[in-house]
C-alpha cells in the first residue's frame, strides 16, 4: 500500500487576496480589484497549512491573455475579441516563460515576485503546483520572457499546409479567421467601447481552434480564444511518432525516459518539456494538466518521465474525463493522479441532490480498487458548481457527509477549492462568469472567503459561528487524513454488509496500527440507527480477539461506541443524525 496521503488547496490566484467587495458585472481591475502574489503572506500560508494541506495549487499563474495595457513593460496587447471576460481565461496562455502581470505589485518584476511566493510557500511547509495547458495556447501567443534560444510556438511553422509534423499548430490554408457569432450576453467587455476593438483581429491563415474545431469561423461554444497544439497527430487521426511497445504499462518512468531518447520527437513535445523543466528549476513541485485526454498518451510518457528524471517526487495531476482512458494515462502516460470526476464526484453530487442511493459509492469504489490511489477526489473546483450554490445543494452543510467519504475512502489525494471550507456559493454575476461558479474570467470578489480573510488578517474574524464550525470541520477532516495511518491501509465496504438506508453509508479502513469505521448520513431530517458487520477475514487480519472494544469518533467528538467481536466476526452499530460525518477509531497497538 501507499505510505502517505496528499491534500491540495486550490486557489484562484487572481481572486484569493482581493479585498474589494464592489462586484460590478464586467468591472475593471480598478473597479473590482485584484489579488496579488504578495497577498499570500506567511500568515495566510500558515493558516492554509494548518487546515491540513500539503500542496497548494496556484491556478492561473502562467501569463495568459489579458485586457490590461502592459506595453510599458514590454508586453504586447491582446485583442479583446479573443479574450474571455475582462480579466482573461487562465487557460489561454500567452507566454509560458512568464506569469500573469496582473498578479505582480511590479509587473516588470513579475517572475521574481512569483519566485518569492514559491519560496514563502516552501518555508510554510507547502509544495507548489501550477497549471500547464498542453492542448492549446492563446491565439496571440507571444513569449516576452523566453530564455536564450527558445523560439515561440509557431514561429517556424509552414503555414501553407494544414499539417506538418514539426508545425506547432494546424492551419486552414487560404482562409482568414472569423470571430464566432457572439451571444449578446458575452459581448467583449460587456459591450463597452475599447480602442483595441476599433481595429479587427486578423489571423491569416486561420488555425484550428483549441477544442479541435477546424472551422475558420468557430462556434461560440468552441474554445475560440485558443488554438490547438499539434503533437504529431495527422488530420486523419493517425500518429506521426512511435507508439510505446507492448509491456510499457508495467515499466517505470526511468525506462520510459530512455525509450524516448532513441527518437526525434515532434517540436511541440520538446517545447512543452522545456517549459516544464524551466518551472521545476524555479522550485515548482508539480503541475496540473488541463484536458490531458486531448493530448496523446505517448507525449505524456515523454513529458512526465522527463520531469521525474529531474525531480522524482514531482506531483503530476491531470484532468481526464473518459474512464476507459484512466489506466492508459496512469500506466502509460505516467500520471500520478487523475480527477475522479465522472465517477465519485458525479455520484456524490447525485446523492446530495437526492437523485441516487448511497449504494453507488460502494459500486464506484469497487471498480476503482486497482487504481484507487491515483484518483484525486474533490467536491469543489474552478470548473464545477460550488457545493453551496442553489444549483448544486444550496446548503454548505450538505458537504459534510460527502467530504467524509471523499477524503477517507481511499489513499488518493483530497482537494479543497478556496472558499469551500467556509461555504462559498459563487453567486456573483461577474460578467463572462455566471452564478454558481466562482468566475475564472473576471475581476471579482469571493464573499465568504473575504470574510475569512478579514482584511488581510486571515483569521476568520468576519465569519459567523456556523461558518467557523464548518471550517473547523474541514480542518479536522483534512488533518485526519494526514495523521491516521489507516488512510493508506485496507478498504472494506460495509454498506453491503449492514443495515443501512439509501441515505447512509459506512466503510472500514485499517492497517496494523488502527481501524477506522467511517459512517455518514446524507439525509437532512431524522435519525437512523445503523448496524454493520465486519467479516472474519478482516477481524483476523487485525488480530482482534473476541470481546468488546471502545471506538472514539475523531470528527465530531461524540460519545464512544462499542465494537463487539463474537466468534471472530465484528459487529458495530451507532445512531446517525442528519448530515452525520463520523470516523470511529480503534488503536490496535
Amino acid at each position: 500500500m501507499y505510505n502517505k496521503k496528499h491534500t491540495i488547496y486550490q486557489v484562484f490566484t487572481r481572486l484569493f487576496g482581493n479585498q474589494n467587495t464592489n462586484n460590478k458585472p464586467w468591472g475593471t481591475i480598478e473597479e473590482n480589484g485584484v489579488g496579488k502574489f504578495s497577498d499570500f503572506t506567511d500568515k495566510a500560508l500558515s493558516e492554509i497549512k494548518d487546515l491540513g494541506i500539503t500542496h497548494i495549487w496556484y491556478t492561473g499563474v502562467p501569463h495568459h491573455a489579458v485586457i490590461n495595457d502592459y506595453q510599458e513593460v514590454g508586453i504586447t496587447q491582446d485583442h479583446p475579441s479573443v479574450v474571455k471576460g475582462r480579466a482573461g481565461s487562465p487557460y489561454a496562455v500567452k507566454d509560458y516563460y512568464s506569469v500573469n502581470p496582473d498578479l505582480a505589485d511590479n509587473p516588470e518584476k513579475r517572475v521574481e515576485e512569483f519566485e518569492a511566493l514559491i519560496k514563502r510557500s516552501h518555508e510554510n511547509g507547502l509544495q507548489v503546483i501550477i497549471d500547464i495547458v498542453p492542448n492549446h495556447v492563446a491565439r496571440q501567443y507571444r513569449g516576452h520572457h523566453n530564455p536564450a534560444g527558445v523560439e515561440d510556438f509557431g514561429a517556424s511553422d509552414d503555414t501553407s499546409v494544414e499539417y506538418h509534423r514539426e508545425n506547432n499548430f494546424y492551419y486552414i490554408p487560404d482562409s482568414q479567421f472569423e470571430l464566432p457569432d457572439i451571444n449578446p450576453a458575452f459581448t467583449p467587455l460587456g459591450g463597452e467601447a475599447h480602442p483595441s476593438l476599433e481595429v479587427p483581429f486578423i489571423e491569416k491563415p486561420a488555425k484550428w481552434t483549441g477544442n479541435g474545431s477546424r472551422l475558420a469561423k468557430p462556434n461560440f461554444d468552441d474554445w475560440y480564444e485558443t488554438v490547438k497544439i499539434n503533437y504529431g497527430i495527422k488530420p486523419d487521426g493517425s500518429k506521426d511518432f512511435p507508439e510505446l511497445p507492448q509491456g510499457y504499462e508495467d515499466k517505470d518512468y526511468i525506462e520510459h525516459y530512455h525509450y524516448w531518447q532513441q527518437f526525434d520527437v515532434p517540436s511541440s513535445w520538446v517545447k512543452f518539456r522545456d517549459i516544464a523543466l524551466y518551472w521545476i528549476a524555479k522550485g515548482v513541485d508539480g503541475f496540473r494538466y488541463d484536458m490531458a485526454e486531448m493530448v496523446p498518451v505517448e507525449f505524456w510518457s515523454y513529458l512526465n518521465s522527463s520531469i521525474k528524471m529531474r525531480k522524482s517526487d514531482a506531483f503530476l495531476m491531470a484532468e481526464v474525463y473518459q474512464p476507459d482512458l484512466y489506466r492508459d494515462y496512469i500506466h502509460l502516460g505516467k500520471m500520478d493522479y487523475l480527477y475522479d470526476k465522472v465517477d465519485l464526484y458525479d455520484g456524490l453530487k447525485e446523492i446530495m441532490q437526492g437523485k441516487a442511493s448511497t449504494a453507488i459509492i460502494s459500486e464506484i469504489q469497487g471498480k476503482m480498487q486497482d487504481i484507487e490511489h491515483h484518483m484525486l477526489h474533490f467536491l469543489d473546483n474552478h470548473d464545477e458548481q460550488r457545493v453551496a450554490s442553489p444549483e448544486f445543494s444550496g446548503n454548505p452543510e450538505m458537504a459534510r457527509p460527502a467530504m467524509l467519504v471523499s477524503a477517507l475512502i481511499s489513499s488518493s489525494p483530497t482537494m479543497l477549492y478556496f472558499g469551500q471550507e467556509v461555504g462559498e456559493a459563487g453567486a456573483e454575476n461577474a460578467g463572462f462568469g455566471q452564478p454558481s461558479r466562482t468566475s475564472i474570467f473576471d475581476y471579482i470578489g469571493v464573499p465568504q472567503h473575504q470574510k475569512w480573510m478579514n482584511h488581510g488578517k486571515f483569521d476568520g474574524g468576519l465569519l459567523n459561528e456556523s461558518e467557523i464550525a464548518l471550517r473547523n470541520f474541514y480542518k479536522r477532516i483534512m488533518n485526519f487524513t494526514l495523521e491516521h495511518s489507516s488512510m493508506t491501509g485496507e478498504y472494506v465496504d460495509l454498506f453491503a454488509k449492514g443495515e443501512l438506508s439509501d441515505t447512509s453509508h459506512a466503510f472500514l479502513r485499517y492497517d496494523a496500527k488502527e481501524l477506522v469505521i467511517a459512517t455518514s448520513r446524507f439525509a437532512t431530517q431524522g435519525n437512523e440507527s445503523i448496524k454493520v458487520t465486519i467479516p472474519e477475514e478482516h477481524i483476523s487480519a487485525m488480530n482482534l480477539a473476541d470481546g468488546t472494544y471502545s471506538l472514539e469518533d475523531k470528527i465530531e467528538g461524540l460519545e464512544t461506541q462499542s465494537l463487539t467481536v463474537d466468534n471472530g466476526i465484528g459487529y458495530f452499530s451507532c445512531e446517525l443524525k442528519p448530515l452525520a460525518a463520523l470516523a470511529w477509531v480503534l488503536k490496535l497497538n
